[in-house]
Order: structure tokens, then sequence, then C-alpha cells
């Protein structure tokens, strides 16, 4: 007894007198506050507001990936920096300006490599998550559009446009030596790959096109079957109907062996048959859709939209294939984002400058949090998931 309580009294004189309260990483998330160069960190349980990280620079277009064990985020922003924040202190751990403009970036499926793609000049580098020290460069001639992990520590990218005009994916293998990736290069895969995704079991990479008709697929499963192009009527549509915002793909809703396309120019989610790549469907939907996310148990998806309808979100049963309720956020619905198990989702109301949770099985609003010109909205349950 003695013995325990002299242990028990060094644990205590051993820790500072101004000790934070232990703090999981589960439920904590970052919002993007593009105008401000700012993060917000939440908590997703409670729906409330920890702290506001600043000194990020621009981050108009940034996303994040987060560290296995979730506590560290890797933000990347437009102009080119990379920051690693700390979850649970809100501090910048490291920051590095590793090029003049970024569009994105991957965690490695070992959690040891980060990826970031660069427009400006190019290319795409490659980082340790412990240090940010740079452990290779791939010169590409090209900005790099579309970077996701897949497994076996393997990345896939795709090039705007090449010597000749047309785009490529590329796929770097870091899984035999870090600092000497094995490039695979597929060229002539259609004009100008302007984004892509990763399906959640890392197999399928598919490049949507902005300059002609279609998209590209590679099997990461079987790469030397190479790139085979699929959904010749997906695309942008009749000039008559001006594209206000192409839509993001790494986010397209896959359940089961469907996936649900938000169809470019057109007021419509296109279902497609992943087992062939062929469509099978469409739903009529608001407006033209930016973002198509499923519910983490598949029954719901939930879509926003480009202006001039970027003020709703409707919810559409997968079951039934059909809207089943319209929402009215407010101006500029930017992204969406749902907690671990779907009970409730998180909006980004820009022009609102707020965030606004709803209840996923009511669809009714939770409760609102302040928020300045919020856009991407980022949970630590991604750490787990590829493409994320």
């Amino acid at each position: 007894m003695k013995i325990t309580a002299l242990l028990a009294a060094l644990v205590l004189y051993s820790l500072p007198a101004t000790a934070e309260p232990l703090m999981a990483t589960g439920d904590l998330g970052l919002i993007v506050e593009r105008a401000t160069g700012s993060l917000l960190e939440v908590n997703t349980t409670h729906a409330r507001i920890l702290r506001r990280i600043e000194g990020l620079g621009d981050l108009s277009h940034a996303s994040m990936v987060f560290s296995r064990d979730e506590r560290y985020a890797f933000v990347f922003g437009r102009d080119g920096g990379l920051s690693k924040i700390d979850m649970l202190t809100g501090l910048i751990v490291k920051r590095v300006m590793q090029s003049g403009n970024a569009i994105g970036g991957a965690i490695s499926q070992d959690g040891t490599i980060i990826a970031v793609a660069n427009y400006t000049p190019g290319g795409v580098k490659f980082f340790d998550t412990d240090t940010l020290e740079l452990l290779a460069e791939i010169p590409t001639g090209s900005k790099v559009v579309g970077i996701e992990d897949s497994t076996d520590n393997r990345f896939a990218f795709s090039l705007w446009e090449n010597k000749q005009g047309e785009g490529e994916i590329w796929v770097a293998d870091l899984s035999i030596d870090r600092k000497n990736p094995k490039i695979t290069q597929f060229p002539n895969i259609g004009k100008q790959p302007y984004d892509a995704l990763i399906s959640p079991d890392g197999r399928w990479y598919v490049a949507g096109l902005f300059g002609e008709k279609g998209i590209a697929v590679l099997d990461m499963w079987h790469p030397e079957r190479g790139v085979k192009r699929a959904l010749p009527d997906y695309g942008r549509s009749d000039p008559t109907l001006p594209v206000y915002k192409m839509p993001h793909l790494e986010t397209w809703a896959m359940v089961g062996n469907l996936a649900f396309i938000p169809g470019v120019g057109r007021h419509e989610v296109v279902i497609v048959d992943v087992s062939t790549w062929q469509q099978v469907g469409v739903i009529p939907v608001a407006g033209q859709p930016v973002f198509v996310i499923a519910r983490p148990d598949g029954r719901q998806l939930w879509v926003n939209f480009a202006f001039p309808d970027y003020a709703k979100v409707q919810v559409i049963d997968v079951e039934a294939r059909q809207v089943i309720n319209t929402l009215q956020p407010g101006k500029a619905v930017l992204h969406m984002e749902f907690s671990p198990r779907g009970e409730q989702v998180w909006l980004s109301v820009r022009d609102g400058n707020r965030v606004e949770v709803y209840d996923t099985r009511t669809q009714k609003k939770r409760a609102e949090l302040p928020a300045l010109a919020p856009s991407g909205i980022f949970f630590t349950p991604r750490a787990h998931r590829f493409g994320l």
C-alpha cells in the first residue's frame, strides 16, 4: 500500500500544474475558414468549437489528411504550404512552403508518407510524416490533379496534359524505397483530367475528363490491364446549359456495387454499376450537383449544388432512388461531412458564416456554429479510409 501511494504521489508531482485534461481524437475535426487562412477545431460529439488555429496561408482550396493515430492533420494550402497540425494542442508543429500552387495531397497506407500534388511548377513531392523531410520529387512537366492513396504505399495521380495535349495517369510505388519511387505511366487517357477518386477498397482509380466526355478507369489490382474508358455520355453537357462548377469526384458515393455520380452540367445524379462501369440509371435533382456523399450505412445520399442552386441540399433514399427531402441551409453550401457512424451531417454555409449540424434520421437541424466563410469540413476518422 505504501509503495502504491508513493507511486501515485510521484505521478501527481511529475504533472505540470497547468496540465490539459486528457482528450481523445476520435471525435475531433477541422473546418476550413477559407477567407482568413484559419481552421476551427471542433468536437463532433458535442458540436462545439474548441479553438481557432491561424497562420496557415491561402486556404481557398484547402484539403487535409490525418495521421493513422488521428493526432496530426496535414493541411494542403493553395499557396503550396504544407502544414502539420497537432490535434491535441492546436499548434502548428511544422510548416513548409513546398511549391507555388498546390491542389491537394494524400497519405500512404502505412501512414509514413505524405504526397502533395502541385499546379506550379507541377509534379508531386513526397514527405516524411514525422519530420516533413522531403523524401522524393517527381517532375511531370504538367500540373497534377486527383492524387489518391491506394494499397501497398502506392499513389495514383493525373496529369492535366502532356506535350501532345493529352492527359495521363501515373502510379508511384513507394513500397520498396521511399526515396526512389517506381513510376508507371498510362498515356493518352483522354483530354484534361480535372479530378479523380479512389474507391473505398483502394481498387478503382477514376479520373474525370474536362476536355471530352467520359471517364478513365484504372484497376489498381491489375494495372497491367491498362486504363479503360467508360461512360461515353458522362461529361460536359450541351453548351446551352453552362457548367457553373465542376463537381468533386473524391466523394462519389459508392454503395455496394453502385456508384452515384454528380452529372456534369446536368440536374441529375448518375447511377453506375462498378462491376461493368455502365450507367444503369439517373436520379433527377434540384440543380447541378457538386458533392454526392453517402451516409456511412449507405441508406442515404446527401447532395449539394453549384450556383444558382447552392442554397439547397437534397437527401436521396438509396433504396427508392428518389429525393425525400430538400433543405435550405443558406447560400453557398460548400461541403458536407458525416459523423463517423452517420447519425449527423455537418454543412458549411459560406455566405452565412456558419456551420449547421443536421440529424440524418429526421433531417432536422441540431446545432449551429459560427465560422468565417467556412468551406471544407474534415473529421479525424478519415485517417482509416483510402482516398480521404
